[in-house]
């Protein structure tokens, strides 16, 4: 029997300094209530821009699969990864492997690629015993509180991401691009509009450029949507920046950003955009069988520290190729 289209609204609870929360009763049926609700959750999205769903009783991976399945469709296959992940299933997918104790800043999912998910879906199966929060910040504050200067800096030329790929830190070659032939990674590059060189010693290095400010698709206002901080050396632990220089040298850092001229961004505008981050931070402790629902476009999000076992499921739905994602070097310069 179809489930009706006209289900009963949400009584969404709105709250200072955390994301909107929605409490149910519907323990062991979670699939079909998700279906029921598709639409008008999809509507709290993005009107909040993310939503805590609590009540639901989320155990394992199958049952977080069906309820994932039904609010968002098929699932997409991560590429260009930058940290390993287990997957549970076609597009389900562990949280990123990092260190417990490290937290991962704000950031959108994947802003770097071509086709980004406009939905992030998150399970929480064990909580940790502390800390551990996905916390998120809605990027159109960002934008408006970082300085003029700064953004439009950034909107005219873009970011550049680079990255050296080694045996040793971050996702391998196989783990980021589905596959170590090399042929079949040039190609993929050429068709994602990514930069390469192989090294003398057999690594890849790349060098991707994208807009940091997008046009939402849905509601057209502009939103701060980028990497820049979270991929960046200046975030890293200090003792962690000073080894992996030491070890690979300041041009070839597992990962890093730039101005999209190639200038180095300095300490201190990474600092800025990390604390402009968190006086719009809002956070709400995992509960085990909590949903966390997020449009990756406008809002941000991020992993803090925590203690003890942490199991959270991820999923990324409704891919979308912004069309004003790839900036070009002639567009910065008119």
């Amino acid at each position: 029997m179809p489930f009706s289209s006209l289900a009963p609204p949400l009584d969404v609870e709105l709250r200072p300094d955390r994301p909107a929360l929605l409490r149910v009763d519907r323990p062991g049926d979670a699939p079909s209530w998700a279906a029921e609700y598709r639409e008008a959750l999809r509507a709290q999205v993005t009107e909040h821009g993310a939503l805590v769903v609590r009540g639901l009783g989320l155990r394992d991976a199958d049952q977080v699969g069906a309820v994932f399945a039904r609010l968002a469709g098929a699932l997409m296959t991560e590429r260009e990864a930058f940290a390993p992940r287990d997957a549970h299933g076609p597009g389900l997918y562990s949280s990123t492997s990092w260190p417990a104790n490290q937290p991962m800043c704000m950031h959108h999912e994947l802003s770097y690629t071509l086709e980004v998910p406009g939905l992030m879906l998150f399970a929480c199966l064990t909580a940790p015993e502390q800390g551990g929060a996905t916390a998120v910040a809605d990027a159109e504050q960002v934008l408006r509180a970082l300085p003029a200067g700064l953004t439009q800096r950034f909107e005219r030329e873009g970011w550049l991401l680079t990255r050296t790929y080694n045996d040793e830190i971050g996702a391998s070659l196989a783990e980021s691009f589905g596959t170590d032939d090399r042929a079949e990674i040039e190609r993929y590059c050429r068709a994602h509009a990514i930069d390469f060189t192989w090294q003398a010693d057999g690594s890849l290095h790349t060098e991707q450029r994208r807009s940091a400010v997008v046009r939402h698709p849905l509601t057209g206002r502009p939103c701060w949507f980028n990497q820049i901080a979270f991929l960046n050396e200046w975030t890293l632990a200090p003792e962690v920046r000073e080894y992996l220089v030491d070890e690979y040298g300041a041009d070839g850092l597992p990962f890093n950003t730039r101005y999209g001229d190639g200038t180095p961004i300095g300490e201190d505008v990474v600092q800025l955009l990390n604390t402009t981050y968190e006086t719009h931070t809002r956070r709400e402790p995992w509960q085990a069988g909590d949903l966390l629902l997020v449009d990756n476009i406008r809002t941000a999000h991020s992993r803090e520290p925590f203690t003890g076992e942490r199991q959270v499921l991820v999923g990324m739905g409704e891919p979308r190729r912004l069309p004003d994602h790839c900036p070009t070097p002639e567009a910065s310069e008119r």
